[in-house]
């Protein structure tokens, strides 16, 4: 079976794909991977076929979303061969709808967030209301969807009678990472707060956690990411004293970025519950601290909330003042990073990926086996 597995960005970052397709390897499947390509993307191997569109006329707004889709359908209605569709969040799920009902061939659905109700259309009342009525044309008919946390999965259950089953993105459980000292990774010694996200923009506490090292002195702060708060925080790191305080890199390999995560002392996840799809949020960033073995101050949202107290692996903080990101890390940094090692591994034993994988074997024989 051969699966067209669909996605909008450019590939390079995106774990939960990549994870998903090894899955989808591992029971037989041939993958044909499709994205796009930006003119500084990174080259990409991987053990299957990929195809990532360039040369696209537009980058962004509601013309980028319909070139993406006409190209799509157009390569799928091409592509003979695909026994079985994937589409990656709501702005992929057309086309592939299109073709899997003209060919009579399966589809899956993995909503990587609450499409809706994100932030980029709060306030955009005509691209939510398209968006809106793809999914309310397309999701009922759907055997059964996947999204990533039990609050969204909820979410799509009211709304449209769907059958969901949740898949956190976790990370796979390993080994540790090779420990490396701060020198080797480039980073001071002391107390050291980490900050990763492939998109820094607003609402997700960035400016507050750079504001609240006013209050930690001895401490210093690594954002590791991209976005709009992660280059005001660039400016604001390049003229302050002390001048390694706040330490600011781009994104990171994989690899890499485990062996500085790991490195740190406590993680921060603050985003903020402002639009319904933070509000519902799993950061992915979350259960990266938690395998990485450290523990982390995080915002009172209600999935991350269930987490962080059910396993003790940190604080939880009840508003965004930097004087209470700072007392929270604080409060993590006396206890001491030992302290939090079991209930830690612990968490990382309950989330990761090798147990989320069941459901999408699950959904991948419910899905394409009852058609044939």
């Amino acid at each position: 079976m051969r699966v067209a597995v669909l996605v909008s960005n450019d590939l390079t970052h995106d774990q939960r794909v990549r994870k998903t397709c090894e899955v989808l390897m591992h029971l037989g499947c041939e993958i044909t991977l499709i994205g796009r390509k930006h003119r500084d993307s990174e080259p990409i191997k991987r053990p299957y076929e990929v195809h990532r569109f360039s040369n696209m006329r537009f980058n962004r707004g509601a013309l980028f979303y319909a070139e993406l889709n006409f190209r799509l359908y157009r390569f799928l209605r091409r592509r003979r061969d695909v026994d079985a569709i994937w589409a990656n969040d709501l702005d992929t799920l057309w086309p592939a709808y299109a073709v899997a009902k003209q060919r009579q061939i399966p589809l899956i659905y993995d909503s990587h967030e609450y499409f809706t109700e994100a932030a980029g259309l709060t306030g955009r009342p005509l691209p939510k209301y398209v968006w809106t009525q793809i999914e309310r044309r397309i999701i009922p008919k759907l055997p059964v969807m996947i999204t990533v946390n039990e609050h969204i999965a909820e979410a799509y259950r009211s709304k449209y009678g769907v059958a969901v089953r949740v898949v956190r993105n976790a990370p796979p459980l390993q080994p540790p990472v090779s420990p490396k000292n701060r020198t080797e990774l480039g980073l001071p010694d002391g107390p050291l707060v980490i900050l990763q996200g492939a998109f820094m923009d607003k609402d997700r506490g960035v400016l507050e956690a750079v504001e609240a090292m006013n209050y930690l002195p001895n401490a210093r702060l690594l954002l590791v990411g991209a976005g709009e708060e992660w280059e005001a925080a660039k400016r604001i790191a390049s003229g302050r004293e002390p001048a390694n305080q706040i330490i600011v890199w781009p994104k990171q390999p994989y690899e890499r970025l485990r062996q500085l995560t790991a490195s740190a002392d406590v993680g921060l996840s603050l985003d903020k519950g402002i639009h319904m799809n933070y509000y519902f949020s799993l950061p992915n960033k979350l259960f990266d601290y938690i395998h990485a073995g450290i523990p982390v101050v995080a915002s009172p949202l209600p999935e991350v909330r269930a987490v962080v107290n059910e396993y003790e692996v940190g604080v939880i903080i009840d508003d965004w003042s930097p004087e209470r990101i700072a007392d929270a890390v604080n409060q993590v940094l006396d206890k001491g990073k030992a302290s939090y090692a079991e209930r830690l591994q612990i968490a990382a034993e309950r989330y990761n990926w090798q147990r989320e994988t069941v459901a999408i074997k699950e959904v991948v024989q419910k899905v394409y086996f009852s058609k044939h």
